[in-house]
């Protein structure tokens, strides 16, 4: 690591390849700092390109940017100049995609005000252009903050927000589920609360909802008696339901003050992942714990780093993965020295090393980190420049990665298509099981592709918009086309 942090001090625009295998480029400013630089989140397009948002304090904005192959887009406001939105940089608008579908939720201040509601805005293509925004909470004479998003299998949003009464109190997590590509939502319903009749949630902590197939989990900061725990509640039919949870989070911390800090996580077959801080021993740490979906309990909870002379804290964790790759970035000061550390393996069956990297050495508050096919984005929020910085890598696939079927491997065309579709596996695939559904998930056809065919007939459809999923032994990937 001291070549690393060496060439970030004298700025030598040069590849470096650090311990974690990952080949880095040169950081650099994303934005300038006229646009802020609150709490940038990030995912991917269907191609591997970055998609950034990030707030601004002066007037209560939020950002969008993406990536065109060489630099980052110039940024655009998301929000109308009717509605500000609450950012700042523990807390924040935030972003979720489905190829090149892309949903922002944001709040609209201010956040004490029942008439102040949740927002949604959508872009069907890679985030060129966005809908205006459309309202996702019906909440009465309550209140809301801390809109969280994640994407079903069909490219519909999940949106999940804090809720309180009129007197801002029984906080709790709901989640509402759209079947229509953001158009309209379903009544939310309840998702946190499995700590105990008497608990709330850590109403200062934001959360997080993430889902794979049909399984949804809601992450989010407990208060039992100010045991401020992670805990996750779960659905197992596309967050149509919760009807169960648990803690992920077994470190038994007691606070009477506000964290200000909540979870992030990943879903991987029967997995859990979840990334938290806490101060339930002698310091501020970052953990990973790992949690049994279908048992419903987890199984490990171990601190990211081993012991560091001089660490002073660690805080806002964030995890991605794709695929068998798994990355973890986060934010420590070491004797009054801010640093952005990153874990990565290219093989989470393998465990993370025992050694992280040093992304940046500088005035880091917050940071977010998406990867995709070999290439992997870091952003984070840098004071010392008052602007979001990036820096992009690559790495290498796992062997036993190579098999998964993920949005890289296959193509579908023509889009819009006529009379037929060709699937096409860059594997070389013998057999595909192939379903088309229409906008509320409806099976309009199935097919099984065999002995290396790739063509569907789709004359018998009326003209519209369908999604097409298609299934291996290994996964199932889903991908919106036009006839």
């Amino acid at each position: 690591m001291k070549k690393i942090i060496t060439l970030l001090f004298i700025g030598i625009n040069i590849l470096v390849s650090a311990q974690s295998g990952i080949t880095w480029g040169a950081s650099a400013n994303l934005t300038s700092s006229a646009y802020g630089n609150m709490q940038p989140r990030m995912c991917m397009d269907a191609s591997g390109n970055a998609m950034v948002i990030w707030g601004r304090m002066s007037d209560e904005s939020v950002f969008f940017s993406r990536w065109t192959g060489t630099s980052f887009s110039t940024p655009i406001k998301l929000n109308p100049s009717w509605m500000t939105v609450a950012t700042a940089s523990w807390m924040g608008p935030d972003i979720a995609s489905k190829g090149d579908t892309v949903y922002v939720v944001m709040k609209k201040t201010p956040e004490s005000n029942d008439s102040s509601h949740v927002y949604i805005v959508r872009s069907v293509n890679g985030g060129i252009s966005f809908s205006a925004p459309i309202q996702v909470d019906s909440i009465a004479d309550s209140m809301s903050r801390f809109p969280t998003v994640t994407v079903d299998a069909n490219g519909n949003p999940i949106v999940a927000f804090m809720k309180f009464n009129a007197a801002f109190l029984e906080s709790r997590w709901v989640v509402a589920k759209s079947t229509d590509l953001g158009n309209t939502f379903s009544t939310d319903i309840k998702a946190s609360g499995w700590s105990g009749a008497s608990a709330e949630v850590c109403d200062c902590c934001p959360g997080a909802i993430v889902s794979s197939g049909n399984t949804t989990a809601m992450l989010y900061r407990d208060n039992l008696s100010n045991i401020r725990d992670i805990w996750t509640g779960i659905s197992s039919d596309n967050a149509s339901t919760f009807n169960s949870g648990f803690a992920v989070d077994n470190t038994n911390w007691m606070v009477m003050s506000c964290p200000a800090s909540g979870p992030d996580g990943v879903i991987v077959g029967d997995t859990l992942y979840t990334v938290f801080m806490s101060r339930a021993s002698t310091n501020t740490l970052s953990y990973l714990s790992k949690s049994s979906i279908s048992a419903g309990s987890v199984s490990a909870v171990n601190k990211l780093t081993p012991t560091i002379a001089g660490l002073n804290e660690q805080n806002y964790p964030r995890i991605s993965n794709d695929g068998a790759a798994m990355a973890i970035i986060w934010e420590q000061t070491v004797g009054g020295n801010a640093q952005l550390p990153l874990l990565f393996t290219n093989n989470m069956t393998n465990g993370f090393p025992a050694t992280y990297d040093t992304v940046d050495l500088n005035d880091i508050t917050n940071a977010d980190v998406a990867l995709h096919n070999g290439s992997i984005m870091v952003v984070w929020q840098d004071g010392n420049t008052r602007t979001v910085r990036y820096r992009k890598g690559t790495y290498t696939l796992a062997p036993s990665a190579v098999n998964d079927l993920t949005e890289g491997t296959f193509s579908i065309f023509p889009n819009p298509a006529t009379n037929s579709l060709h699937v096409q596996s860059s594997f070389g695939l013998s057999s595909m099981d192939i379903v088309i559904t229409d906008l509320l998930g409806k099976s309009i056809m199935t097919q099984s592709l065999l002995n290396g065919a790739d063509l569907i007939d789709i004359s018998s459809l009326n003209v519209g918009v369908y999604f097409i999923q298609v299934k291996t032994d290994k996964q199932f990937f889903t991908q919106k086309f036009m006839k």
